[in-house]
């Protein structure tokens, strides 16, 4: 019995048709029959850029505070210099970026830039313009930094203040001053371990009626010492510190420290 075959399928012997099986669809190259490709990766964004590590500036949740603002408002509330180890220390960034911080605003106060902590986030606004010149200065004192009164205006603002404090000291204010007219050259902290209470706002005080003023620094610390002023001598009526009466007598326990008998 013959067979014929032909394009359109296959003949057996019974007449009974077998059509031909269509050829497989071609599959993509590398990839297995009856598996399907996986997608491709979505392409990642790309990162912004990179910002310092959180820091008591980078509060979650709020505005991101300039690393300058900041300083500023912790020098301006300090009564004595500040180191720059006490500064990056108080904002937690690198020693670095302070004294970088405390140059931009000590040529923003001179009136030759602004400030401003430099920032990766935003966009640039362009070159900075120069700035005024203030009456007061960022001034290296001791081993920190700390804002005078500048030279010019010095005599402006002191006569300010005497004119202002016509009122009568408080006791506080009193033994503070005695325990610097008869310890100076002393640092706030010796007064206020003397008086065993805290001295800042009284020695603001006699600072700003004239009686005291800052003599020195210490070698050791770089604490401000201070001392009395003439003006002490003529509200006393003394010519000089040595006509001052022995403290010891005045003491019920002869305090140690007060020698100048």
């Amino acid at each position: 019995m013959t067979n014929d075959v032909d394009a359109a399928g296959m003949t057996d012997a019974a007449g009974v048709g077998f059509e031909t099986p269509p050829a497989a669809a071609a599959q993509p190259a590398g990839t297995a029959a009856g598996f399907e490709t996986p997608p491709a990766a979505a392409p990642q964004p790309a990162e912004g850029p990179e910002l310092s590590v959180v820091t008591p500036l980078d509060v979650p949740g709020q505005p991101r505070l300039d690393l300058d603002r900041a300083l500023e408002s912790i020098l301006f509330i300090s009564d004595e210099p500040l180191s720059v180890v006490t500064l990056a220390a108080a904002v937690a960034r690198p020693v670095a970026e302070i004294r970088a911080a405390i140059e931009r605003l000590r040529a923003d106060y001179d009136g030759e830039g602004v400030s401003g902590e430099p920032r990766t986030d935003v966009a640039d606004d362009g070159p900075a313009a120069r700035g005024i010149r203030r009456g007061f200065e960022l001034r290296e004192v001791g081993g920190g930094w700390r804002f005078y009164v500048r030279e010019e205006y010095d005599a402006l603002v002191a006569d300010f203040v005497l004119t202002q404090s016509s009122t009568r000291l408080s006791q506080a204010a009193l033994e503070t001053l005695s325990v610097i007219a008869y310890k100076q050259p002393i640092s706030r902290s010796s007064i206020a371990s003397i008086r065993a209470v805290n001295v800042d706002s009284v020695v603001r005080t006699l600072l700003g009626r004239g009686l005291i003023t800052e003599v020195a620094t210490d070698s050791e610390t770089g604490a401000i010492l201070y001392g009395t002023t003439d003006l002490l001598l003529t509200n006393l009526g003394i010519n000089s510190l040595d006509e001052l009466p022995p403290i010891s007598p005045l003491l019920d326990d002869g305090q140690e420290g007060f020698d100048r008998d």
